[in-house]
């Protein structure tokens, strides 16, 4: 058998760890060939590892030798190299390492690589299954691995911070009771006990709470999650929280926390000296005039609610729709209207259609005002209109007229369309903010009763009990919501400590005792042994490292993530298994 190279010297350090001030020194580096040069009596070799590019130089006068083997060095060959750092004659200004390079005196050549599918280098235009299917490979190339790193030192931070501030890490369950009650859970059979299954968890939601019972006053956890749902681009089946609750607190106090947390990532990734408190938006505020609830208030396009001026005109579609409750709003997208072409107009109809927005009304106030429907009105009604709207010559205004959960819905998404099209959005500005005041419950159609709008075990504000049993949908809860440019990094409430306030919960959710008991007796349980006032939040990692690296997908961020069907392109999971090992779950699949 043939044999192997082992390690013959330690390593001095990575190799894009080395400067000018190295000149002279005798070291050893080890990595991947990036490329071989060939020049006569000299080879030139990049080696790359996580941290950079070094330059080896190979000289046949010094060692012909290792000059022969320097020869057969092919792209992704593992290499160990010793030799004495100088500097060089025509500097590279593109690496950090540019200013040197490594006279070769020993090389020990560790694995042949085969050519591989596509190259390794940055900014690399290949296919997203491509790169998947040997993700091992597309996690060599530096701008893939620096989210990856950064991912690390974000952890790390948190760690640090929530523990200096007295936080106890403690690892919950991967297997625990299932208790249905929002996304799909995943499920795991059992084999000791047939017929009975472990979950996944969604979040560590009732052990966190159980723990704030058990009186260890405040937790931490970078906590794995699993959620069986459809995929988009900031989510994952599995994903990862930095997940964190406080005893004795009230919304001001978690916040306060976290606020601490958020200005230091931001100062220390960044550079950039956010200003606290934070400021704060009520849920109901940030609907209002953006149409969403993790509003992007880096540019303007706000919501105009032009409900009560078009009420009693006489375009049918705008009074009517009034009269059956809802409510007609629009945006006006400022110095437009000679950019915007009816096609374009046309495109962003049937992009608000896609939010179930029946149409989409407009005007353009040119050197003459053209509209979609302002034949249907008189000339005041003409003139209080743009009047409402503040529009100017060069003004476009785009109406939705509906329901408020579609023209939120649709509106909303118009806006951020329109901010991308004419280029609004600024760069490098990072807005924070926290929307508060959520609803607690919302009304599903597909259910035909209320649901969580957060989690059952959020806290109603106060003032708001009183509408526990007459109208649901008013009360506001006790949550917040961390939102940076638009998107959620992460949320949390306060959450309900008293059983009889718990108990109500349940009954609004259409819960009956039985069926409370059966999914969360254990937590209600809990509750009769004296539970303190508290609550946390979690942060969605994934996201965090999305927003400060500035990646437009979370499979950036995740060192091996799954695709839209939540399949793994590298091993091909999900897969099939032996029938044995079904028969020891108990389990026959059935055909399809």
């Amino acid at each position: 058998m043939q044999g192997f190279e082992t390690l013959k010297h330690k390593r001095s350090g990575y190799c894009g760890s080395f400067r000018k001030n190295d000149a002279g020194r005798k070291i050893t580096v080890y990595g991947w060939v990036q490329r071989r040069r060939a020049l006569g009596g000299l080879i030139f070799v990049d080696i790359r590892d996580r941290t950079g590019i070094l330059q080896i130089t190979f000289d046949e006068t010094l060692n012909k030798e290792i000059f022969d083997r320097a020869y057969t060095l092919r792209a992704e060959d593992v290499i160990g190299v010793t030799g004495t750092v100088r500097e060089r004659g025509d500097a590279n200004t593109k690496i950090a390492t540019g200013d040197i390079e490594l006279l070769a005196e020993d090389l020990q050549i560790f694995s042949k690589s085969e050519t591989p599918p596509f190259e390794i280098v940055e900014s690399s235009n290949v296919n997203e299954e491509l790169r998947l299917k040997y993700r091992y490979l597309d996690l060599r190339r530096p701008d893939v691995q620096k989210p990856i790193i950064f991912r690390s030192a974000l952890a790390a931070l948190a760690r640090e911070y929530f523990i200096r501030n007295d936080f106890i890490e403690i690892e919950t369950p991967y297997l625990i009771k299932s208790t249905p009650e929002g996304a799909r859970d995943y499920l795991v059979p059992s084999r000791v006990h047939p017929g009975s299954f472990y979950a996944l968890p969604q979040s560590p939601q009732l052990y966190k709470q159980l723990l704030m019972v058990s009186g260890f006053d405040r937790y931490i956890q970078i906590a794995r999650c699993f959620r069986d749902e459809d995929l988009r681009a900031e989510r994952q089946p599995e994903f990862t929280q930095i997940d964190m609750e406080m005893s004795f607190v009230d919304v001001d106090d978690v916040i306060e926390m976290n606020e601490g947390f958020v200005k230091r990532a931001f100062n220390d990734f960044l550079g950039i000296e956010l200003s606290l408190p934070l400021p704060r938006m009520t849920y109901r505020e940030a609907m209002e005039r953006f149409g969403s609830d993790k509003p992007d208030t880096r540019f303007g396009l706000e919501l105009v609610n032009i409900s009560e001026t078009v009420k009693d005109f006489g375009f049918k579609v705008f009074a009517d729709t009034v009269a059956a409750g809802g409510s007609v709003r629009a945006v006006v997208a400022e110095n437009s209207a000679d950019r915007l072409s009816r096609r374009e107009i046309d495109s962003l109809t049937e992009f608000v259609k896609t939010y179930r927005a029946k149409g989409l009304a407009w005007i353009k106030y040119g050197e003459q005002i053209s509209s979609s429907f302002m034949k249907f009105l008189s000339e005041n009604e003409q003139q209080r209109l743009i009047e409402k709207l503040d529009m100017k010559p060069g003004d476009t205004a785009f109406i939705i007229a509906d329901r408020d959960q579609v023209v939120f819905a649709a509106l909303g998404a118009l806006r951020l369309e329109i901010a991308k099209r004419f280029s609004l959005i600024p760069e490098n500005r990072y807005d924070v903010l926290w929307v508060t005041e959520f609803p607690l419950f919302e009304y599903s159609e597909e259910e035909k009763r209320f649901v969580a709008e957060h989690h059952p075990f959020t806290s109603p504000m106060q003032e708001d009990l009183h509408y526990m049993d007459s109208d649901p949908v008013r009360v506001r809860s006790k949550t917040y919501d961390l939102v940076i440019n638009g998107m959620e990094a992460g949320g949390g409430s306060i959450r309900i400590y008293n059983p009889q306030l718990q108990q109500k919960m349940f009954e609004v959710l259409g819960f009956t005792q039985e069926d409370a008991q059966a999914r969360f007796g254990f937590l209600i349980n809990a509750f009769k042994y004296g539970v303190p006032p508290h609550g946390g939040m979690a942060y969605g990692l994934d996201r965090l490292v999305m927003i400060f690296t500035g990646c437009d997908s979370i499979k950036d961020v995740i060192a091996f993530p799954k695709v839209q069907n939540a399949s793994e392109l590298m091993s091909g999971c999900p897969s099939c298994v032996d029938c044995k090992q079904l028969e020891e779950l108990h389990i026959k699949l059935t055909e399809e």
